[in-house]
């Protein structure tokens, strides 16, 4: 392995640590991050491309390292972004617990701490997001969709970049355990 692969691959007493938040950051974080999505993009159209209730699951789930609670987490989120928005109940549920549960997986074996990990893992989530989202419309609810590749790409790079700075952010309101 090259010296760069060293530092990505977590050691196997970091596998076991698991970040612990209050759960008021549980609770408070994730509902400013539904209702920005919700209802900031009506005043400022051009912060609609933010995905943040995406951005939280992802790091909730990195941090928890638990595959199931992650999946839990994705779960909880979507749910609660589908009652706000105008989309059938259900479908970011479905998504975010994808999200969610891959997320945690991923952090089992990569250290995530890693900044260029993290924006690559945030961009590539997007597009997972997206597509899996795409797939449950138009085949579960039967809805016309196109899928616009490049626009897709360039969000989830935009989401990527707003990604680093509210994961350092989030960072700072947790602690450690084993």
């Amino acid at each position: 392995m090259s010296e760069f692969d060293d530092r990505l691959i977590a050691d196997p007493p970091r596998k076991a640590r698991v970040s612990q938040f209050r759960p008021v950051v549980w609770l408070v974080i994730p509902l400013i991050a539904i209702l920005f999505q919700v209802y900031v993009p009506r005043f400022v159209q051009s912060l609609s491309y933010l995905e943040l209730p995406l951005l939280v699951t992802v790091y909730f789930s990195l941090m928890r390292r638990q595959p199931i609670a992650g999946g839990l987490i994705g779960a909880a989120i979507g749910l609660a972004q589908d009652s706000l928005s105008q989309h059938p109940l259900g479908v970011f549920g479905i998504v975010m617990t994808l999200v969610g549960y891959f997320a945690a997986s991923v952090s089992l074996r990569f250290d995530v701490e890693n900044l260029a990990l993290r924006f690559m893992l945030s961009f590539l989530f997007f597009l997972f997001h997206r597509f899996f989202f795409w797939l449950i419309s138009r085949s579960l609810l039967g809805l016309e969709m196109d899928i616009e590749l490049a626009q897709m790409v360039i969000l989830g790079f935009l989401n990527a970049v707003v990604a680093i700075p509210l994961f350092f952010i989030l960072d700072r309101l947790r602690t450690e355990s084993r």
